[in-house]
């Protein structure tokens, strides 16, 4: 980065908007990127302490998983009503009361009395997820020259991969050895921490000009933006098909010890990360190259892993190579917020709905093909054929942008 930034459509309603240093751009990132470790620490970590929530509340396992589904129900909720309700709000204001009600669904749900207010809680907390995420990817793509885009959002989003990589096991850890409400206590904290650092750092702004609920609703329904938003529902359903299904797959398929599964789970983050770094990076080169390259690779990936399940050394291969898919994650946010137009609050949200319907798409079709026998293994051709879709749609996106530039 060059020694000062001037910041563009974030502060352009400011005459007198100041350069940021690379210092106090490096400090915003942070600030933002912390807002996404917490959230995303706190919606997978309690994916391995569903048993302990089950004793604590007198329920089944199964029954618990209800939590996990009211907070995707939040995120996909929260993602476009709040992005409408704050078309008018300062993004600075917004974030902060973003990360306000995070903070405080978390530490709630610490001390949630019963399993349906901690239910309840899990919803609400969902809410600002997706709003948050699409705001920041705004706010950090506004804060750079516009070819280091794509890298800065996925700064941005280097606190959710890295948040797979250590916030979830280590939280998941205390949680198994201390208590679960510790985990949700934890990010809590880690939520009011990032209220402060935005507080600190992030410049004052003012709302985009001219930006009225009309004018988000209006953008929303260019077909460029709904073809994104398709291709991310479908694209990343194919990760979420076999990840759902991955410890069982690893020690019924591959018949590795269940000691095991914590390290598939760590290559699967070490795979986000590199995917994450590297994707960003190729983006700000080739925008629509990255993303169609990479479900290419989707397609190549999870057909590899549906041959080769029963292999540890392939499975493990594998599921990095799968971690690695999130490369596209910068690229589409950033495809978002070109083709918005005058909707890019709601756009940007709302990326974080369709990831959200790719979870729940490709983990109820991961236990389709289960349910009807075809075996743990089959979950990689459901990913395949997820991405195939998305590479369809992706074919169709840029077959539109021909058109318009022709």
């Amino acid at each position: 980065m060059s020694d000062a930034v001037c910041p563009d459509d974030f502060t352009s309603s400011r005459e007198d908007a100041p350069a940021l240093t690379t210092l106090e751009l490096t400090l915003v990132i942070l600030a933002l990127a912390c807002g996404g470790f917490g959230i995303g620490t706190g919606e997978f970590a309690i994916m391995g302490l569903l048993p302990d929530v089950a004793r604590t509340f007198d329920v089944s396992t199964p029954v618990a998983g209800y939590v996990i589904s009211a907070y995707a129900l939040g995120v996909v909720v929260g993602a476009p009503l709040i992005a409408i309700a704050g078309a008018k709000a300062a993004r600075r204001n917004l974030l902060l009361i973003l990360m306000g009600v995070f903070a405080i669904g978390n530490l709630a749900s610490a001390f949630a009395p019963t399993f349906w207010s901690f239910t309840t809680l899990r919803f609400l907390t969902g809410l600002p997820h997706g709003a948050y995420f699409g705001v920041s990817a705004l706010v950090a793509a506004s804060l750079v020259p516009a070819h280091r885009r794509a890298r800065a959002v996925g700064y941005v989003m280097l606190g959710l991969t890295v948040a797979t990589l250590a916030g979830t096991p280590v939280m998941a850890l205390f949680g198994q050895y201390l208590n679960w409400r510790v985990m949700f206590l934890s990010v809590g904290i880690i939520g009011a921490l990032t209220v402060l650092l935005i507080f600190l750092y992030l410049p004052r702004d003012k709302a985009p000009e001219g930006a009225t609920v009309m004018r988000e609703l209006v953008a929303f329904t260019h077909p460029q933006v709904l073809l994104t938003l398709t291709l991310a529902a479908t694209g990343f359903g194919g990760m979420f098909s076999i990840f759902s299904y991955i410890a069982s797959t690893a020690t019924e398929v591959a018949h590795m010890p269940v000691s095991m599964i914590p390290v598939i789970l760590i290559l699967f983050g070490v795979g986000m990360n590199v995917g994450n770094v590297v994707g960003s990076k190729l983006a700000d080169m080739s925008l629509m190259g990255t993303i169609g390259g990479m479900l290419v690779f989707n397609i190549a990936v999870m057909t590899l892993f549906g041959l080769t399940a029963s292999s540890p050394v392939m499975l493990c291969t594998s599921v990095f190579l799968i971690g690695c898919t999130f490369a596209a994650g910068p690229a589409v946010q950033t495809r978002l917020m070109d083709v918005a137009a005058d909707g890019q609050t709601l756009a940007a949200a709302s990326m974080h709905s369709a990831f959200n319907v790719a979870n729940a798409l490709g983990a109820w079709l991961g236990g389709l093909v289960i349910a009807y026998g075809y075996g743990y293994a089959a979950t990689g051709y459901v990913g395949a054929v997820l991405s195939f879709i998305g590479l369809f749609v992706f074919a169709a996106s840029w077959s539109l942008d021909r058109k318009a530039r022709a």
